[in-house]
């Protein structure tokens, strides 16, 4: 107990100053929430008598494009008189052959809020690639109410936005946390409620802060670790074992962050080519989009370096209780051993994601046939290239080190028995222990220990210790082992 207690001790004094540190910078780098010399245009914002409106598409057809202009009978079309414009669209297909630029794709709606059915015109790129069918909900922009828009030729009076996909996500989410409930019961509770406490701090903190021109390195540390902490803490609880992993934790991520602020510099990561970027850069003087790459580089591997720690942490506690009489040398051999395969596995999750993610850019790159070493270079594909690498980095070398302290930490905060052994799951170690050990143990060792003291208190309780016939209790004990 003077070995747990001094362990524990020496993590307290480490992790209290360090938090302390986290939220006095938090505290100090909390922004406003002043949106001064910001200037974007909201696309959803619509001039007076111009709403978005959603519905349900009833028939598609493919016709000539002013067919949609904004006439008061263009959408008091039932569906009685879809299939004659379906009809007639077919008619003149061959006739508008040479014409194929006037061709558009119309969806008759009817509008969630009442109303007979409406022709919305559909996007080009949406009817080219995904299309549209009848069944789907989708979002349009009304303009039959716009001043002036009943008078206009040639301009369409209902025009395709986005598709409404609030249902199908509803039910992922909900299936999701179903799943991550009935298999991680309580933890995974406290896990889903941590993320969403993550997403607060991403969405209070960190984001107004790289709009008001915060340091983004300091930004980018103080809100991981807020984050880390918080998440680690809630989801695993109070224990040597989160108090180790929240150690490698922060290790990975200071690593991280070095990395992520010297490629940013050497690589002239400025966003160039991307959409987003230049829209951030004629938004705010403030933001800086190399800032906001640095964040991005350091947030990004945040839940893969979490992975990584939690589950060497574990591992270190689990072969433990497997064998606690191993030397700290040979603890460490081992769990380096599930850490080696785990940084491969890894590895490629890293990889793979940033790929999935990026497949449109990848296509296009692709195209250009240009070296391998050109592209894996350019403006489109570096800052992914960088991301990955760093974020590989990082969570490497957090392995060995996460190991070596829960190595440091397990061998004084096991499980001991009433002798001051360890305790072990071998018949010759049994008859050390008396069946005695200390309760305040039992949860920073998992349920095996535990389970490993029911059984040892059960046979201690049920047998005694000598039997009528005499048969010495050692003897006995190892006949009802056999048994």
């Amino acid at each position: 107990m003077a070995a747990r207690s001094k362990a524990n001790r020496i993590l307290a004094a480490v992790l209290i100053p360090l938090a302390l540190l986290t939220l006095a910078g938090m505290a100090a780098l909390w922004p406003s929430g002043s949106k001064e010399g910001v200037s974007l245009a909201n696309p959803y914002s619509t001039a007076p008598g111009v709403t978005f409106d959603t519905g349900t598409i009833q028939n598609v057809v493919t016709g000539n494009c002013m067919q949609g202009t904004s006439q008061q009978g263009t959408g008091q079309q039932g569906a009685g008189q879809q299939g004659t414009d379906q009809q007639g669209t077919s008619q003149q297909g061959p006739q508008q052959q040479p014409g194929k630029g006037s061709d558009c794709t119309f969806a008759f709606t009817e509008p969630d809020k009442g109303g007979s059915p409406v022709k919305v015109v559909i996007n080009p790129d949406v009817a080219a690639s995904h299309g549209v069918k009848p069944g789907d909900q989708i979002r349009y922009l009304n303009l039959s109410n716009a001043q002036g828009a009943t008078g206009s030729q040639g301009s369409p009076a209902y025009i395709f936005v986005d598709f409404v996909r609030t249902l199908p996500i509803i039910l992922l989410a909900f299936l999701y946390a179903v799943v991550v409930i009935a298999v991680a019961r309580w933890r995974g509770l406290r896990a889903l409620i941590g993320l969403v406490g993550a997403y607060f701090v991403l969405a209070n903190f960190l984001l107004p802060g790289l709009v008001e021109g915060k340091p983004p390195l300091l930004l980018a540390l103080v809100g991981s670790t807020v984050i880390m902490i918080g998440v680690l803490y809630f989801a695993h609880g109070f224990s040597a074992r989160t108090s180790t992993a929240l150690l490698g934790t922060i290790f990975g991520l200071a690593i991280t962050a070095v990395l992520a602020a010297w490629a940013t510099d050497a690589a002239n990561l400025a966003g160039v080519g991307s959409h987003d970027a230049a829209t951030l850069v004629n938004t705010s003087s403030n933001i800086s989009i190399s800032g906001v790459i640095l964040c991005g580089l350091i947030i990004s591997g945040l839940g893969v370096l979490n992975d990584v720690t939690i589950t060497q942490s574990s591992a270190v506690w689990e072969l433990y209780e497997l064998a606690p009489a191993s030397s700290a040398r040979k603890l460490f051999t081992s769990a380096m051993r599930i850490g080696r395969d785990h940084i491969a596995s890894t590895v490629y999750t890293i990889a793979f994601a940033y790929a999935g993610a990026a497949l449109p850019t990848l296509i296009i790159v692709m195209l250009y046939d240009r070296p391998l070493i050109d592209t894996l270079t350019s403006a489109e594909l570096s800052e992914e290239v960088i991301r990955t690498l760093v974020g590989s980095i990082g969570l490497v070398l957090a392995i060995p080190v996460t190991t070596l302290i829960a190595v440091l930490v397990v061998k004084a905060t096991g499980i001991r028995a009433a002798d001051g052994e360890a305790v072990s799951g071998a018949p010759q170690d049994r008859k050390h222990d008396g069946g005695h050990s200390h309760a305040d143990d039992v949860p920073d060792t998992g349920a095996l220990a535990a389970a490993a003291l029911e059984e040892r208190s059960r046979r201690t309780a049920v047998v005694p210790a000598v039997q009528p016939t005499g048969e010495p209790a050692a003897r006995r004990g190892r006949r009802a082992d056999r048994g």
